[in-house]
């Protein structure tokens, strides 16, 4: 009689009689919460956009110090010779000066729509540096949930690889006893060789996103805790996509950012403008030194009017009036136009992407509710039909070709069903990154539905659908 393969019969194999199956300690297993503190702790990507915060925010006490007083000092220190012809005389003198200058601006209407744009560009830059920490929210789940991913593609795929090696064996038994032809040997080692191949594969993709995990916190792992699959899928709440949009239009980091950016170029607009008003300075002056190095000369028949030593105080108003400059304050004003112009369309470019992307998800997730339930009972459909065609394979209605696409089928709804958790679980947090609402807390959330003995080689399967495999295979002569 044909020895029937189940799939809890086939995990078992798997997982327990394959040497590449071995796990690494249970205690080694690392978190979701510890990875992204270490991603938070040593990703390249967010200290390079921290630093790049920290140099652009500079840009605000440097427009401020245009408007604040400016204190300059000087020395002047020289030799002047004198040559006379009638009479023949020659002398020399020493002149020195100091002096200290201090410019308060009054007036300067550019330099203060330049402090205004600088204000919103550092609100701009300190956005998208919020942005930059959110994404790496986003790239941690997405990183870690495509190694449990890939791992329980390949826990799939090993038992595949075991379901068509017992499969190739029972061929060669039927073929040995004259019960089957040398056809289904060679299918049924087709399969088999695929499925061995496939599984090779698998073990890379495995290898590789443990990798990504290594860029992302530059840290090694050797496992990781794996999902439950007690996880709730639920749709979105609220179930609103109008309502996602509305909050992303508020809340939405990067497009905050993009309004600021077109407020720095209407500042930067009013900045040009501004090059064709007058401009007003208080400045005040000390100087002291001798009467030479001062400009200062003994008139004639005046030998003792002015002594060695000279002071000079000057307090003024300074008027600047621009009457023209070449064009060059028309050229910048429509530059600034322009550039505004460009800002405005590129903001609104990314508001039309961002409702967009939001409306896309809201539909991807609830179309993810529908898929993990709709997956879940496609595994348990395909289990019946292996059963069905191994048993019309042994009355003979159905041939190895029919068993072998059945089991086929089998493991790729139970790799469809994994892949459509694990796209539940990203799309809610890219949703959320779109709505501007996603936060450590939303991974804290998921943690707690972590487990830290799960084993991918027995636990890719829902418990409730492995449980029934096993009693099924029990209950069977």
């Amino acid at each position: 009689m044909l020895r029937k393969l189940s799939l809890a019969l086939a995990v078992s194999c798997a997982s327990n009689g394959m040497a590449w199956a071995a796990e690494a300690p249970l205690s080694t297993k690392t978190d979701l919460v510890s990875v992204y503190q270490e991603a938070v702790n040593n990703n390249a990507d967010l200290a390079a956009a921290i630093a790049q915060y920290g140099a652009q925010k500079e840009v605000v006490p440097q427009a401020r110090a245009g408007l604040l007083p400016n204190l300059s000092g000087g020395a002047n220190v020289s030799n002047v010779r004198t040559a006379i012809d009638q009479p023949s005389a020659t002398t020399n003198r020493n002149a020195h000066s100091y002096q200290a200058t201090l410019a308060q601006p009054l007036f300067r209407a550019d330099r203060w729509f330049q402090f205004q744009a600088a204000k919103d560009v550092n609100e701009q830059a300190a956005l998208q540096l919020s942005a930059t920490q959110q994404n790496l929210i986003l790239q941690t789940a997405d990183s870690y949930f495509n190694v449990l991913r890939s791992q329980d593609n390949l826990a799939s795929t090993k038992a595949e690889e075991a379901a068509f090696k017992r499969q190739l064996d029972q061929s060669n038994e039927r073929f040995d006893v004259g019960l089957s032809d040398k056809t289904d040997v060679l299918n049924s080692q087709a399969s088999y060789d695929t499925a061995r191949a496939n599984r090779i594969v698998a073990q890379r993709q495995v290898d590789d996103a443990f990798e990504a995990l290594v860029t992302l916190t530059n840290r090694q792992y050797n496992s990781i805790q794996g999902i439950s699959h007690n996880l709730p899928i639920l749709p979105p709440a609220p179930n609103d996509a109008k309502a996602w949009v509305e909050t992303a239009a508020k809340q939405n980091l990067n497009l905050l950012a993009s309004n600021y950016a077109v407020s720095a170029a209407e500042q930067t607009l009013k900045q040009r403008k501004a090059g064709h008003a007058p401009t007003l300075d208080a400045v005040a002056q000390y100087e002291k030194g001798d009467n030479d190095a001062l400009g200062f000369s003994n008139p004639n028949g005046f030998p003792q009017a002015y002594g060695g030593n000279v002071e000079q105080t000057t307090v003024g108003l300074q008027l600047n009036i621009p009457i023209y400059s070449g064009g060059l304050i028309n050229s910048q004003v429509r530059q600034s136009y322009a550039q505004l112009d460009q800002t405005e369309q590129q903001r609104e470019s990314l508001r039309r992407q961002i409702v967009e992307n939001t409306r896309d998800l809201h539909r991807a997730v609830n179309t993810d509710v529908e898929q993990v339930q709709a997956r879940k009972q496609s595994i348990i459909s395909n289990q019946s039909a292996v059963e069905a065609t191994e048993i019309g394979y042994q009355v003979g209605t159905r041939n190895i070709v029919d068993v072998l696409d059945a089991q086929r089928s089998l493991y790729t709804s139970v790799r469809d069903y994994n892949n459509t958790r694990y796209d539940y679980i990203l799309d809610n947090l890219r949703l959320k990154q779109q709505a501007g609402t996603l936060n450590p807390g939303d991974l804290q959330d998921l943690a707690r539905w972590l487990n830290p003995n799960y084993n991918p080689d027995k636990d890719f399967l829902p418990p409730d659908l492995a449980k029934a495999a096993a009693e099924q295979l029990k209950a069977r002569p």
